[in-house]
């Protein structure tokens, strides 16, 4: 093993518990159903955004670039209703905040799939109904409720469905990789201990015995990042020359994607159950980012998503070196960058579509076309991590009521972080409202960034590496 690769396992070890012999394959389920259903790669439709096109305009540009399923964050009757125009398969999800609820009454349940099922299927073509988002990622004792009450609200939902002639719809919930509380190699895979034993094996026991789907939201970006250095970027994006040799089990790794599915199966395992099936709920790669998020850049985005779909759709299926020639239904992440995305600047940068519709580079979900070449794209400049000083300055065209906000929280959490824009100060003038914030925000982002501060302020600020200071006024930056 190269020394690359050394130091990216030693690291993979540790990593995610923060986010080919024959004889160590793991269940193989298959079937024609299953086959067409995983062959069709479906995408992430969110929107958290103000200025994305209509549910209308959208799920015809889901069709344009010929998705076989889209995946909704809720069950929005306008959307269901423009579905049940289309052949797309359909997932709808029930929110987080519905699962206690549901969980405690079998009314509640009735209701709900009355409400969101019945009244579109079967002219929407639902296959999966997911039973919240990530509630594993969550710790606070309310969260911990919704943990004990997974189970019962998804067993409710399948009860509802059956009484009303449904058995064609799953039901699952999409969990991150932080379920688990080792993953590298991917034979030591295993889930966190709090949830191993109350949560994992009712939920595997449920799934197991429904014939549903585990579903996995996983990002290679994510775990290469933390290390760009010493991890090999190649190695994610599924083009690496170089393989990885599970010690224990001697299964050779091609690209990280696998050996983060397979963590999940051998955890599986570990728990009883070598033969749930796996679908992919969230993949992707960020096409921009913060300055410090490396590798967030369309160039990599593309390379990314384009060589996924050809890997999950490939005629027979690939599966991963545990499961063999097993088809993994997939959903690509995202449709649009959404701008009302909190966080770092990556949340609302995954989409594959501009707000107007346009491709941020050419994709084709049938995995049909020829990849196009990647000489068209911009030639990405943030591959290794950035070095130097960054500032946090007001967007152009800010609305002044929310910049007069932003600037008003900014300057009130501590005493220290807009003294100079007192009148008299350094940084007083000049007197404008765009100017005073941008010294207040990055005043802020440098002293709270440790805190988990963001340059974000709800939209209103921006990073940039040009000094918005002048010969009077040093602004405050954060050093990268």
């Amino acid at each position: 093993m190269s020394s690359p690769m050394a130091s990216f396992a030693l690291f993979f070890f540790t990593l995610i518990v923060l986010s080919s012999s024959c004889r160590y394959a793991i269940g193989s389920p298959n079937n024609k159903t299953f086959l067409s259903l995983a062959s069709r790669i479906g995408i992430n439709y969110g929107r958290l955004g103000n200025n994305l096109p209509s549910p209308y305009q959208s799920i015809n540009l889901i069709k344009s670039i010929n998705a076989g399923h889209v995946k909704l964050y809720d069950a929005d009757p306008e959307t269901l209703m423009v579905l049940s125009q289309t052949n797309l398969y359909v997932t709808i999800m029930v929110p987080n905040n519905q699962i206690i609820p549901i969980g405690a009454d079998q009314a509640a349940a009735d209701n709900w799939v009355n409400t969101n099922v019945i009244a579109h299927y079967p002219q929407t073509r639902i296959r999966f109904v997911l039973v919240g988002n990530e509630i594993l990622s969550n710790n606070s004792d309310q969260d911990k409720q919704t943990w004990s009450s997974l189970v019962p609200a998804m067993r409710k939902i399948v009860t509802s469905l059956r009484a009303r002639g449904i058995h064609n719809i799953k039901v699952g919930t999409p969990l991150a990789m932080d379920v688990l509380r080792t993953s590298f190699p991917p034979s030591s895979g295993a889930f966190r201990e709090e949830v191993a034993a109350p949560v994992m094996l009712p939920l595997l026991k449920f799934l197991n015995g429904t014939n549903s789907f585990f579903f996995l939201d996983v990002y290679p970006y994510f775990p290469w990042s933390t290390d760009p250095v010493n991890n090999p970027l190649d190695f994610a994006l599924f083009q690496s020359n170089s393989t990885y040799t599970d010690p224990q089990t001697g299964l050779v790794y091609t690209n990280l994607l696998d050996q983060m599915l397979d963590s999940v199966i051998f955890a599986m395992t570990k728990l009883g159950y070598s033969n749930v099936r796996l679908a992919i709920s969230e993949t992707g790669w960020p096409n921009s980012g913060d300055i410090d998020e490396t590798g967030a850049n369309i160039l990599n985005a593309a390379t990314y998503n384009r060589n996924l779909i050809k890997k999950m759709t490939a005629n027979p299926p690939l599966g991963t070196p545990a499961r063999p020639g097993s088809p993994i239904p997939t959903f690509l992440f995202s449709l649009f960058n959404e701008n009302q995305k909190p966080g770092s600047g990556t949340e609302r940068h995954w989409g594959i579509l501009n707000p107007d519709g346009t491709q941020i580079y050419e994709i084709d979900f049938s995995g049909t076309r020829p990849v196009p070449s990647p000489g068209s794209l911009p030639k990405p400049s943030n591959n290794v991590p950035f070095k130097g000083n960054v500032w946090c300055v007001a967007v152009e065209g800010a609305s002044e009521a929310e910049l007069q906000q932003a600037l008003n929280f900014a300057c009130g959490q501590s005493n220290a972080t807009c003294a100079a824009l007192a009148p008299g100060r350094e940084c007083y003038a000049p007197v404008s409202l765009t100017w005073h914030a941008s010294y207040a925000f990055s005043s802020y982002w440098a002293q709270f960034r440790n805190q988990s501060s963001r340059c974000y302020f709800n939209g209103l600020a921006r990073e940039t590496t040009t000094n918005p200071g002048n010969e009077h006024c040093k602004f405050p930056s954060v050093t990268l």
